[in-house]
């Protein structure tokens, strides 16, 4: 069974940071690029960041360019999404998710979902 957990979302100010962790299970990590994406109230489901499955190549959504950056520990199964410089439109669900394939922005195209870690970034 494949899990997907992520943890250290929370309240923070605006201009705060704050560190998101994604531990995966019951696959094998490395076989895997892995994204973030994000759901704000009333919104739909938007992609954030993908790491590809070395590490080598990062994407970003441009709303959060130069404030987030993905990265990934194999040897540990986790992917983790830094997050600084928070602004209250970043006030989401965050969701990490697996894909074995090329890199895509949309949702349709991962194969496993975490159930989300909540960030509230308040003005």
């Amino acid at each position: 069974q494949v899990l997907l957990v992520e943890s250290g979302g929370g309240l923070v100010p605006a201009g705060g940071s704050l560190r998101l962790s994604c531990a995966a299970s019951g696959l094998t990590f490395s076989n895997y690029g892995m994204g973030w994406f994000r759901q704000a109230p009333g919104k739909e489901r938007e992609f954030a960041a993908h790491i590809s499955r070395s590490g080598s190549s990062t994407y970003y959504t441009d709303a959060v360019k130069g404030r987030f950056t993905i990265s990934r520990d194999n040897a540990k199964n986790t992917v983790y999404l830094q997050m600084n410089s928070l602004k209250p439109e970043d006030t989401a669900v965050y969701y990490c998710a697996a894909r074995q394939r090329s890199f895509t922005t949309s949702t349709y195209g991962y194969d496993y979902w975490g159930q989300g870690t909540r960030v509230t970034v308040s003005s």
